[in-house]
Parts: C-alpha cells; structure tokens; sequence
C-alpha cells in the first residue's frame, strides 16, 4: 500500500494504529459524521484533532496549533482531560 520512500511513510509504516486514527478522522470529517469544534483551551477556530487514545479514533480533542504542540512537547497534563469539551 504505502510504497515510496519518504520519512511521512516511514512513519506511516511504523504507527499503523495512529495512521489508521488519523484516516478516520479525516473520513469522518468529510462525511460529516464528525463535525470540527473550537480550541478547548482558546477557542480559536482552526483547530487540529488531538487523540487520547488511538483505539478510539473519531474520540478526538480540538486544539488549535499552538496548543495542540504545547500538548506533545509538554506532556497530557497540559491540559487535562475534562477541561472544555469532553473527548
């Protein structure tokens, strides 16, 4: 399936369960079965899908950039699940 040789397939090959997340997340979203919400911290409209937990792939966190990289570089805590929408 994935057959070129770039550090995105590398990637891709190496997290199947994160990847598969992230396809569903973009299937649904095109669909409309899931529907973007606002930054949970900010509010700010253009918002990335966060995953808690990737068995769980349209379960999903929106943050916007800035604080969906706050999120990874500092840890879960950040912000804690259950503050703004619940996941």
């Amino acid at each position: 399936m994935l057959k070129s040789d770039t550090r995105q397939t590398h990637w891709r090959r190496a997290n199947p369960l994160k990847y598969s997340a992230h396809l569903a997340v973009q299937q649904a979203l095109n669909s409309g079965k899931l529907i973007k919400g606002l930054c949970e911290v900010c509010g700010a409209a253009t918002v990335d899908a966060h995953h808690d937990r990737y068995d769980q792939p349209l379960n999903v966190r929106w943050l916007c950039r800035r604080h969906h990289v706050k999120l990874h570089h500092f840890g879960e805590d950040m912000f804690p699940i259950g503050r703004g929408e619940t996941p």
